[in-house]
């Protein structure tokens, strides 16, 4: 069978203790992965931060070590996969997905992931408390309405009626019942910034000039942006949509469909978790779609693909 082959790189939410225990069976990725933490410039050995939720859903780790599992995994079965045709990224995973296509090495990647949430968390000095909100149930005009008397936005559109939101934390309670009265569910996400939002404005110039000092180069496969949900080939455009994402809504709900125009078959989730997987697949059921968290081994991904993609 032939097919077109994209490659998923996944956001915040679903790190946890295991997230590179899959990595670390192949030496290649274990060494990388050594490499990757060094440069994250953590202030806590890993072993303590993988224990600790609150370290590891906390925006100064969970953003490097997230991008750090996915390129991790990314190297072990680099070789064992055939040539994506695209490469899409979740939030942070947007990042991860410059790297996958070859325009930032895996530990410039990560070291931008971990002042990507710096500068992110610097912009809490003028909100001190934030807020993301899953909201489902609800068509997205309806709840954009809805958003402006509370003081949130729209970050994600992750489908027809179900989005993120973002805010100030002190508007989410009313803004949950609010949601609730229209029938709309809403629950509060393990992430302390309101990111894709214009609460993040203040990170965009400094993200952007660290981007011109580290991706240096066109990316060698096409990355979707989060932000429009075309394909991107040029560096410049790369630096000026990865940085205005940090502020600006992702449109993944468009991203999924790019695939489809684009005529991926086939897309793998490089994890962890199966977040997006699990998202293209209610969206779009004839791409066949699986995250690297479905499989216990490096082989038993690579000979899932082997089956459809050649």
């Amino acid at each position: 069978m032939t097919g077109r082959l994209a490659l998923l790189c996944p956001g915040q939410g679903a790190q946890g203790r295991a997230m590179f225990d899959m990595a670390r069976t192949d030496p290649g990725a274990g060494a990388l992965l050594d490499t990757m933490i060094a440069r994250a410039g953590f202030d806590a050995p890993l072993d303590d931060v993988l224990a600790d939720d609150a370290l590891l859903f906390s925006n100064r780790y969970a953003q490097p070590l997230v991008v750090a599992a996915t390129l991790a995994n990314w190297k072990a079965l680099e070789t064992a996969l055939p040539a994506p045709a695209l490469v899409a990224g979740y939030s942070i995973g947007e990042v991860a997905a410059y790297a996958v296509a070859g325009a930032l090495l895996p530990a410039e990647a990560v070291a931008l992931a971990r002042m990507r949430a710096d500068l992110m968390d610097a912009c809490l000095r003028t909100t001190p408390r934030q807020a993301l909100l899953s909201v489902s149930g609800l068509a997205v005009a309806a709840v954009e309405a809805l958003l402006r008397g509370h003081d949130f936005h729209i970050a994600i559109v992750t489908g027809e009626d179900s989005v993120i939101v973002g805010g100030s934390a002190d508007g989410a309670d009313g803004l949950t019942r609010a949601l609730a009265a229209l029938g709309a569910r809403a629950g509060l996400l393990p992430v302390e910034v309101a990111s894709h939002t214009p609460f993040m404005g203040g990170a965009v110039a400094p993200l952007a000039a660290e981007l011109r000092g580290r991706l240096v180069t066109d990316p060698r496969v096409p990355v979707l942006s989060g932000i429009s949900g075309e394909p991107i080939s040029g560096r410049g455009k790369a630096i000026e949509h990865l940085s205005r994402q940090v502020a600006e809504p992702i449109l993944w709900r468009d991203c999924m469909d790019a695939l489809v125009e684009a005529g991926i078959t086939v897309a793998l989730e490089l994890g962890p978790g199966v977040g997006l997987s699990r998202m293209l697949q209610a969206r779009h059921p004839q791409i066949a779609t699986r995250s690297v968290a479905d499989f216990r081994s490096l082989g038993g991904v690579a000979a899932w693909l082997a089956r459809h993609v050649e």
